[in-house]
């Protein structure tokens, strides 16, 4: 694969930057049934901008938003682990399905680590690392997020989505 994967941080944009980017987010569409695990894109983008513990981030391709993101401090717990502090949870992660199956997930789920280990560096909350759940009914979510170096941590059963599977990748 030789696309290169960009994470724009939405808080870290200019006004007019970030209008246009929401603008983007806004024609993500979402695979069949995605809509249940994730949610509204841009309805978590703009949540995110609102919270001082979410760094909502547009996944950009040549210049396009491919897909978001979420960094979320002390959440840690929404996706299995065990506290809220010694980790990122990434949340919301979603690629739009025209451009599913092409390896951006994996390439997006290794820079939010490298973003986390950044956001880490500079507000010093002492994380070691990402946390996400992922549905046990998503297979390529799953493998993607192996892909970029996440471990399987075991199945969480606290959602509503059903059966999840914690997954962690250190720094």
């Amino acid at each position: 694969m030789s696309e290169h994967v960009w994470l724009l941080p939405l808080k870290d944009l200019d006004d007019d930057a970030r209008a246009v980017k929401l603008g983007e987010v806004a024609e993500v569409e979402l695979g069949e049934g995605q809509r249940r695990f994730v949610g509204d894109p841009l309805r978590m983008m703009l949540m995110g901008l609102e919270e001082d513990a979410r760094h909502p981030f547009v996944i950009d391709v040549g210049g396009s938003a491919v897909g978001v993101l979420t960094l979320q401090t002390g959440a840690a717990t929404l996706a299995g682990w065990a506290d809220d502090t010694s980790v990122w949870l990434l949340r919301g992660f979603l690629i739009d399905r025209r451009q599913q199956g092409k390896g951006l997930g994996a390439l997006a789920a290794e820079a939010a680590v490298r973003a986390a280990e950044k956001l880490t560096a500079a507000f010093g909350g002492g994380q070691a690392g990402v946390v996400l759940s992922v549905n046990e009914e998503n297979p390529a979510g799953q493998a993607a997020y192996r892909k970029a170096g996440f471990e399987d941590r075991g199945q969480y059963l606290g959602r509503d989505a059903g059966p999840q599977r914690t997954m962690y990748r250190a720094f």
